[in-house]
């Protein structure tokens, strides 16, 4: 039976497996997430600074005044820091609380174990996860966008289709508890085709 807590955690369902890879516990800086999280959005949306940098340039074309690339200047920032601002609020906000507490994991082949202790925990299915990246020190996994059924209708559908902050999982190899645990992350990474 899952009992929900305060914060959102679920005692998980069933007891762990015994091939499962448990990790020490680990705690993701809100710095680095910041960081990760940010080089991800601007490497992929970087373009879309440049529709307002060029749609108020274009009467600049025509009648130049520095009024325009003034305003074009400004409003292309104001976008930059709006859409990073809400890059970064994952880190305020309380549903986000989760990702930046200190957590142990337990890996099998049906889920992934986030546990706070012996009786509080998320389990995330393998489903869940969208790909999964691997660093020079960690893997990170990406988590899935919200489904279009999730989000809510009209403009505001379109906003949150669009402009989705990635949320991601830290693991880093010092957390693993032997050198075979950490290949057997990656043969378990590799067999869900999460891994390129």
């Amino acid at each position: 039976m899952q009992r929900p807590n305060q914060k959102g955690f679920r005692t998980p369902q069933g007891g762990s497996s015994p091939l499962a890879i448990r990790t020490k516990k680990y705690q993701l800086d809100k710095n680095m997430f910041t960081r990760v999280a940010l080089a991800k959005v601007w490497r992929k949306e970087w373009w879309y600074a440049l529709i307002p940098l060029v749609i108020l340039l274009l009467p600049a074309a025509f009648s130049f005044s520095w009024w325009w690339v003034a305003i074009a200047i400004v409003v292309t920032l104001l976008f930059v820091l709006l859409r990073s601002a809400q890059v970064m609020g994952v880190t305020q906000v309380e549903q986000g609380n989760p990702l930046f507490e200190k957590l142990n994991y337990e890996v099998d082949h049906r889920q992934i174990l986030m546990k706070r202790n012996e009786r509080e925990g998320m389990a995330l299915n393998w489903d869940m996860i969208q790909k999964a990246e691997m660093k020079d020190d960690a893997y990170v996994l990406w988590l899935q966008p919200a489904a279009d059924a999730q989000l809510p209708t009209g403009w505001k559908g379109w906003v949150a289709r669009n402009f989705q902050t990635p949320i991601f999982i830290h693991m880093p190899f010092r957390i693993f508890n032997s050198p075979n645990d950490v290949k057997l992350f990656e043969s378990m990474l590799r067999r869900k085709s999460l891994l390129a």
